[in-house]
């Protein structure tokens, strides 16, 4: 009888945690990952949502995402700042207008930015630790659903959650939050990869949108 008391509960831990799905590998989740480990960049537009101290601010934002290399982020609305561009190059952020050079602030102590939330969001595809994965419709889409954490360059845990649709791939939305608070929310509007390498190192054409 004693035995049976301690059991239940241990059986409902694992009944709750396979249910969470944390820290599952393989898998859907890795296999739609694949693609973004592959690619040799994508070309993405999408509106994003930065929250911080009680107000939000909404942006347009254009990137030509380049794996391991530079990425350019331009600002397509509000009207006020756009053509604001913007390079990333490995930790390095540099926004830049007609030449100038402008800072563009950060919403945590991990220097995280509008300006840098889709190539962030790649990059947890690319190299993220799979926390979850589930199956999970954004509005009428059917999606896959992943939550990836990394480490930020401060040491905070930055989680990024993105919805893939489940027909082709692609993001619909993306998440990224650090220590728990969501601070930038990105609703893609286009999204085009550009060549994926094959299992040689050539790259084919592997285009959707």
């Amino acid at each position: 009888m004693h035995k049976q008391v301690i059991c239940v509960p241990m059986i409902a831990l694992c009944l709750l945690l396979t249910g969470c799905g944390g820290g599952k590998s393989g898998g859907a989740g890795e296999a739609a990952r694949t693609a973004y480990q592959d690619m040799t960049g994508c070309t993405m537009e999408a509106d994003v949502t930065c929250s911080y101290a009680d107000q939000e601010k909404d942006f347009t934002l254009k990137c030509d995402y380049i794996p391991d290399g530079t990425s350019t982020v331009e600002v397509l609305a509000p009207e006020t700042v756009a053509g604001v561009k913007a390079e990333i190059s490995g930790k390095n952020l540099a926004l830049s207008y007609d030449g100038d050079c402008l800072n563009t602030g950060t919403l945590s102590n991990e220097d995280v930015s509008p300006a840098d939330c889709l190539p962030r969001l790649m990059n947890a595809l690319r190299d993220g630790w799979l926390l979850e994965q589930n199956q999970e419709n954004w509005g009428e889409v059917p999606c896959l659903r992943l939550a990836l954490d990394q480490t930020g360059n401060n040491g905070g845990k930055v989680i990024s959650t993105i919805w893939l649709r489940q027909d082709d791939g692609t993001p619909v939305r993306g998440e990224i939050s650090v220590d728990g608070q969501i601070i930038l929310t990105a609703a893609f509007t286009s999204f085009q990869f550009h060549d994926i390498l094959d299992g040689s190192g050539a790259a084919s054409e592997a285009s959707q949108s």
